[in-house]
């Protein structure tokens, strides 16, 4: 419990000092500032690979499944990459989200921050469940593992729908029955007080909206990481990791998004090849390096197809 501790205290004084320190003054963040923070949380995470074959190597956290160090740090890089490859659809549904409340760029980064405390919550929550049953029902794999494998197919076979409006979801209509909405933007305050009367803003809207986004993704990279490892503490740590460069990784690639339409299908790839292998799991096991090879690769395809079709595309 004390590595938990430390892990989660380490995680919110963080986050105190982003907000407080870092990002006090709302302003824009620049493609340098967010990818400079970008390569920063990547290079902390994969660094934290170090420090995940410590603790396994002195047994300083518990060890459900019997990893050897070695096993531990590689199973942590795997779903880390998982993680980070899976919350590029994340970016593209902020991106709409922050288009379709016309939030300033100065105050998006208000709403991921207190978007990520909340992730931090729920994504805690599902992994203990998920963990849970995966241990009390080993048959849970193969439903995981055909759910995986089915959003796969539907990511696939799906066409593309229309500009999602979440002015016209059931979450604005709820929220809209307890306060009345404010449809100006007020600075960076979530609630406002009028003639005895308090209003909910567009930034407070546009992060229950997140938050509920998050969930539902979650859906998909819990099961995503769980057929790598059901060791609650990678399974945490490396959602985390992922979590928290999400909001730099977003300012960094939110205008480029575009530029790379082909990760799509390396998402695809991926889910499919961890959906096989939960389903293969009582049968035959792929060794770490293949999992951890497979993502990395179908990761560079994606991003190398991408680059080259728009160079192609500005020549013609």
């Amino acid at each position: 419990m004390i590595v938990w501790i430390i892990f989660l205290a380490s995680i919110f004084i963080f986050l105190a000092l982003d907000l407080g320190v870092f990002n006090k003054t709302p302003h824009i963040i620049s493609s340098r500032e967010a990818s400079s923070w970008t390569l920063l949380w990547v290079t902390l995470s994969l660094l934290f690979s170090g420090v995940i074959y410590l603790l396994y190597e002195h047994n300083y956290i518990a060890n459900p499944t019997e990893l050897k160090p070695q096993q531990a740090a590689i199973k942590y890089i795997t779903g880390y990459l998982i993680e980070l490859s899976l919350s590029i659809d994340n970016i593209f549904v902020i991106a709409i989200i922050f288009s379709s409340f016309k939030i300033p760029q100065k105050y998006q980064h208000r709403v991921l921050f207190w978007g990520i405390i909340g992730a931090v919550f729920f994504r805690g929550l599902m992994i203990f469940l998920g963990v849970a049953l995966i241990n009390k029902f080993s048959w849970m794999t193969y439903v995981f593992g055909a759910f995986l494998i089915f959003t796969a197919m539907k990511m696939l076979f799906t066409k593309e729908e229309e500009d999602f409006n979440p002015q016209d979801s059931k979450i604005y209509k709820i929220i809209g029955r307890f306060f009345p909405i404010k449809s100006e933007i007020s600075g960076q305050k979530f609630f406002i007080k009028e003639n005895k009367i308090r209003y909910v803003t567009p930034l407070f809207i546009a992060l229950i909206v997140i938050e509920l986004m998050d969930v539902l993704f979650a859906l998909d990279s819990v099961p995503a990481i769980l057929a790598i490892t059901s060791d609650p503490f990678l399974v945490f740590s490396s959602n985390i990791f992922a979590i928290l460069g999400l909001r730099s990784m977003y300012f960094f690639l939110a205008n480029m998004l575009e530029k790379f339409s082909y990760l799509e299908y390396s998402l695809i790839a991926i889910l499919t090849f961890v959906g096989i292998k939960m389903l293969l799991v009582h049968y035959f096991k792929f060794p770490e390096w293949v999992s951890l090879s497979f993502i990395a690769l179908s990761l560079l395809t994606g991003i190398i197809v991408s680059l080259q079709k728009n160079k192609v595309s500005h020549k013609n």
